[in-house]
């Protein structure tokens, strides 16, 4: 679990807090295997015995004072008894891990039979769209063929179909056999009959490790639906010749999570739904009308960066709250370049705990690479995540891809959790008091996290490997928590001086991204200027390099807009600029197709810090030679390129990783690099560590077309912090940060 707040030392009070203009706050990646100085959790067990606090429920810790009968709360301070079970354990302070370690991972008992937890098994449903293309397909097929040599042996795997009917097939047999049930045209249609009375669910999830072959037969087998197919003539759906419709991909996923909710916890701890998409839903319960992106600017002057963002339909938000009861995580693949309307459809996969994925074409599609990294690695499902404060102050708002408890507050649900999700909180203060600055109370956080994961035979200690059991994984129920204390800053100097860039970044792209949500992407952009704005201001007047002359509100002295005497807020204003030229935040006639801001806001909302840092302003790397780096960090420009004077440049984009020859590079350096030097050895660790596999791209300068590197050389772009473009880049947004300084300050 790791976990990076704003400011290492806490603001002392609301006025220190709103003088700063920092966001306060921190991100948390709670299935991360070690902590973020690289530090893993002591592991224990009885994670049912371990005290809590009567008032508010926190979980005993090492700070928390220890007497022989009772205990202090170090959240709340309340004094709270021991039970003798509980005095008994902490007479042996070794024994037990709460007592060792502020980070600890404990056991949970399982309710069930031995036999349930023993055979519980993680499902699989593949549902692939068939109005689509053949080379749609291939992609598809190639993706699941990945895909089940990622999975566990003992999985359970689902293919199902999606166009005008719903296909399901029975691989357990000799030969695939598919059952259809037609899905009604109308968008309050339901099934003519249960999916379960189709085909029951035991028949369609079939074992991998006896089934492996068969199922790839049936992949074979599938073909895209035809236009003729699909819709009878004289329904009214005919246009010009062309019969139109037949994606009916919301009745599918509604069917397929009731389908599989109905044995949710027995059959199953978890499962997850893998939607392959190639088009918009326009078929049935939950189509989208996608005219929408076409008629924008004729829709009476709306704002088309506005329009396109909200979702047009509730459904596959009410719909993710089903598959969340069911224990499903969807996560939806989609593959295509026309308007697919993702602002409605995410709600389905991010509230699921899934992911969504965009390629825009099948050619240089990542999906099958994407697809085995994302089962390979470990992930947690049935997932509870809870942040509690000390007394002084408490979460605002919560950020990232969960499900908010309807009766809880700041309690959040999680299907799935792999290694690199990430959530964020910001905090405000609970009163006017703020923190004592004379006590020795400390604020506190504390981050509970209980989960459940699927364990290899491998992992178990031997005694609990019994012998009906051997080569069976099992499900372990864990709780994972991290307590942890906090300074406060006695001025404003020390708490800039404890600043992390990087979270604050990925705090100010969770408000940008609600702004936008809310108010467009101009009330986004404008967000985040007033906040440098602001910012620039009060770090002015804090360290005293301006004065009011006289009374006046004119204003004598140098103004520092790089933040030249404090090294953490140094970053800041770059990776301002830099989130304003991202997709994220450029205007709709600048060319950013919708559904690309969405995936990109699916993907941003859910990175930890430094990736977020990369896919925002990316690390440029000079190399002299392909076994030697010259230079670890530039600033992307082209007068970095130039004074340099290294041949070789490394850009690592977080989605894309160039390497480009510069047109003066020695014609005897080999291109593209050998596989054994330093440079491609620095590129496949980068590959190993990523949630999505990069692009990788080689260009040679004076030979090929430089355009993909040269876009990210955002320095020299026009850009200005309007979102007006002007002709300069970096330079005049620094002057213009300037002149709103002044403005603000008068």
């Amino acid at each position: 679990m790791a976990v990076r707040a704003t400011v290492s030392r806490f603001p002392i009070d609301s006025d220190a807090q709103e003088a700063c203009g920092i966001p306060w706050g921190l991100t948390v990646t709670p299935f991360a295997a070690k902590d973020e100085n690289g530090q893993a959790p002591v592991y224990g067990s009885d994670g049912h015995l371990l005290p809590r606090c009567e008032n508010c429920y926190a979980y005993f810790n090492t700070y928390c004072e220890l007497d022989q009968w009772a205990w202090n709360c170090s959240l709340c301070g309340t004094l709270n008894g021991l039970s003798s079970e509980a005095i008994a354990r902490y007479s042996r302070p070794q024994s037990c891990a709460e007592m060792m370690s502020s980070f600890v991972d404990l056991e949970f008992p399982l309710e069930g039979s031995e036999e349930e937890i023993l055979h519980a098994r993680p499902v699989y449903v593949a549902a692939v769209d068939l109005s689509s293309s053949e080379e749609f397909l291939e992609l598809t097929k190639s993706a699941l063929q990945a895909a089940l040599e990622a999975l566990a042996p003992e999985s359970l795997f689902g293919l199902a179909t999606f166009s005008h009917k719903l296909g399901l097939y029975d691989v357990q047999g000799p030969i695939p056999v598919v059952k259809n049930v037609f899905i009604p045209q109308d968008a309050e249609g339901t099934l003519p009959i249960e999916v379960e009375d189709v085909m029951p669910l035991l028949q369609f999830l079939a074992p991998v490790d006896t089934c492996k072959d068969r199922i790839t037969s049936a992949l074979e087998t599938l073909r895209p639906t035809t236009s003729w197919e699909r819709t009878p003539p004289g329904t009214g759906q005919e246009l010009n010749g062309v019969l139109m419709g037949g994606r009916g991909f919301g009745m599918a996923m509604e069917a397929l999570c009731n389908y599989l909710g109905s044995e949710y916890g027995n059959t199953f701890a978890l499962a997850r739904v893998f939607a392959f998409l190639s088009g918009p839903p326009d078929h049935g319960p939950g189509q989208l009308d996608t005219r929408r992106y076409g008629e924008q600017y004729a829709s009476k002057g709306e704002d088309a960066d506005r329009a396109l963002l909200p979702e047009q339909t509730p459904f596959y938000k009410d719909l993710a709250a089903v598959a969340v009861q069911a224990g499903v995580c969807v996560d939806i693949f989609a593959v295509t370049n026309e308007y697919t309307d993702l602002a409605s459809l995410k709600f389905l996969s991010i509230e699921s705990g899934g992911s969504l994925f965009l390629y825009s074409n099948t050619d240089d599609s990542t999906l099958p690479q994407d697809m085995y990294r994302m089962l390979s690695r470990p992930y947690a499902f049935n997932c509870v995540l809870r942040l509690r404060t000390s007394t002084e102050f408490k979460p605002g708002h919560s950020y990232g891809h969960f499900f908010p408890d309807p009766q809880y507050e700041n309690v959040q649900h999680i299907i799935c959790c792999d290694s690199y999700a990430t959530y964020a909180y910001d905090f405000e203060f609970a009163n006017n008091v703020g923190f004592s600055r004379h006590s020795s109370e400390q604020p506190m956080v504390q981050i509970a996290f209980q989960y459940t994961v699927v364990v290899p035979p491998e992992e178990l200690p031997g005694s609990e490997l019994l012998s009906s059991s051997r080569g069976k994984h099992s499900i372990k129920r864990r709780l994972r928590i991290r307590t942890l204390q906090y300074g406060t800053a006695r001025n404003l100097n020390e708490l800039y001086d404890g600043v992390d860039p990087e979270v604050v970044l990925s705090l100010l792209v969770h408000k940008v991204i609600l702004a936008s949500l809310e108010e467009g992407v101009r009330e986004g952009r404008m967000l985040l200027h007033d906040w440098l704005v602001i910012l620039t201001s009060q770090y002015n007047e804090a360290f005293n390099l301006i004065q009011y002359k006289n009374g006046s509100s004119s204003i004598t002295g140098q103004l520092d807009v790089t933040f030249s005497q404090c090294p953490q807020l140094q970053p800041l204003p770059r990776l301002v600029f830099a989130l304003l030229r991202n997709p994220l935040l450029r205007f709709h006639e600048e060319g950013v197709h919708p559904d690309y801001r969405i995936y990109v806001q699916c993907l941003f909302s859910a990175l930890e810090p430094s990736s977020l840092h990369r896919a925002i302003y990316p690390v440029l790397t000079s190399y002299s030679t392909p076994d030697k780096q010259a230079y670890p960090r530039h600033s992307l420009s082209r007068a970095a390129l130039i004074t340099s004077g290294s041949p070789i440049f490394f850009l690592d984009a977080y989605t894309t990783l160039i390497v480009f020859y510069s047109s003066t590079a020695d014609p005897s350096l080999p291109f593209p690099p050998p596989h054994d030097c330093l440079l491609r050895s620095t590129i496949n660790k980068l590959k190993q560590e990523r949630c999505i596999t990069p692009k990788l791209i080689f260009i040679r300068g004076g030979q090929d077309d430089a355009s993909v590197f040269e876009n990210y050389l955002i320095e020299e772009q026009d850009v200005n912090g309007t979102g007006l473009t002007s002709v300069m880049g970096f330079v005049s947004f620094l002057e213009d940060i300037t002149q709103s300084v002044l403005e603000y300050m008068k």
